[in-house]
């Protein structure tokens, strides 16, 4: 892991902090770089008429279209209830990170405090549906 990955796992954990989970208790923070060197965050955001809140990762992809960025170079997921805790996207995230990275494109997530894990969208999703 290199001090950039670094610094935006903590960016994915900072934003973590600022979930609306009300419903699951489950804190979902999401950070990634783009094509123009540029940071974005999210969080997961629920709400009571389920399924209509969103995930971290589509709330930073989201804001990674705004500003103009296309391509996710590296994104960051930490996750949990109280701690950090082992939590990969979910398929329909798997499918939104898929739409915007490339074969370079990394996944990091956070296991806990001090350890990560590192994916391709290709581990995470194989056989992805293209147009």
């Amino acid at each position: 892991m290199t001090a950039s990955d670094q610094e935006l796992l903590e960016a994915a954990k900072s934003a973590r902090g600022n979930a609306y989970c009300r419903y699951s208790g489950f804190h979902v923070g999401a950070a990634l770089i783009d094509d123009l060197g540029q940071l974005h965050v999210g969080c997961n955001v629920e709400n009571a008429a389920f399924p209509e809140g969103t995930c971290a990762e589509a709330n930073a992809i989201g804001a990674m279209i705004a500003a103009g960025g296309r391509t996710i170079v590296t994104i960051a997921v930490a996750g949990g209830r109280k701690d950090i805790e082992f939590c990969t996207p979910c398929g329909g995230c798997r499918q939104k990170i898929a739409e915007f990275a490339n074969q370079d494109t990394r996944i990091l997530i956070a296991r806990n405090n001090d350890d990560i894990d590192t994916y391709s969208i290709d581990q995470l999703l194989p056989e992805s549906f293209h147009l």
